[in-house]
C-alpha cells in the first residue's frame, strides 16, 4: 500500500472513531421526568416537550419490573383503565371487569367471534369505542373485543397503535405520537 493511502484510512478511522465515541450516545438520549411532581400526579404516560417546528402529541410508556408497558388511560373520556401495551394483539381486548367500567353490559353482548390466543381459542364480542387517551394521545372510534373468558388484564392491540403516526421502543420506553 502506498503511504497516501495508509494515511487517508487511518484519518478515516480517526473520524470514524470519533462519530462512534461522541455523536452516537447523544443519539439515544431521552429526557427524564419532571421528579419534582408528586407522585399523585405522575401518570404512567407522561407527555414529553415538542420541538417548535412540530404538533404532534406524544406520550412516554415505562418498561414496569413485570418487563411489559402499561398505559393508564382514559376510556370514553370518563373510566380508567389499565392496558398491556401488546403489539401482537391485533384488536384491543377488553376484560369483563374493564368492559363494566366503560359502561358496557359484558352479560347483553353476543360473542360471536372466535379469537385464537397464545392461551388457546376463546370467543369476544366485537364493540367500538368512542375514544382512548393516554396523556395528550387520544385515539378515536377504536374497535375492540370484550372476552368472554376472563382475562387477567386489557391488551391494548393494534386497533389502537395503527391509528397513530408512530410508536417506537427506545430502551425502557415505549414513545406513542400521534
Amino acid at each position: 500500500m502506498s503511504a497516501r493511502l495508509v494515511s487517508t484510512l487511518i484519518s478515516a478511522a480517526a473520524i470514524a472513531g470519533a462519530v462512534a465515541i461522541f455523536v452516537v450516545p447523544k443519539l439515544d438520549e431521552t429526557p427524564e421526568p419532571d421528579s419534582s411532581r408528586p407522585a399523585a400526579e405522575i401518570n404512567s404516560a407522561t407527555t414529553m416537550p415538542q420541538p417548535a417546528d412540530t404538533t404532534r402529541r406524544q406520550a412516554v410508556l415505562s418498561i414496569r419490573d413485570d418487563g411489559h408497558y402499561w398505559a393508564r388511560t382514559l376510556v370514553n373520556r370518563k373510566a380508567s383503565v389499565d392496558f398491556m401495551v401488546d403489539t401482537g394483539a391485533s384488536t384491543v381486548a377488553i376484560t369483563q371487569d374493564d368492559a363494566r367500567k366503560m359502561g358496557l353490559s359484558p352479560d347483553e353482548l353476543e360473542y360471536i367471534w372466535e379469537i385464537r390466543t397464545a392461551g388457546g381459542l376463546t370467543h369476544g364480542a366485537s364493540v367500538r369505542i368512542d375514544s382512548i387517551k393516554i396523556g395528550q394521545v387520544e385515539v378515536k372510534n377504536v374497535s375492540a373485543m370484550v372476552m368472554r373468558e376472563e382475562l387477567t388484564q386489557s391488551l391494548l392491540g393494534m386497533s389502537f397503535l395503527r391509528e397513530l403516526y408512530s410508536y417506537e421502543f427506545r430502551g425502557d420506553r415505549l414513545i406513542i405520537r400521534q
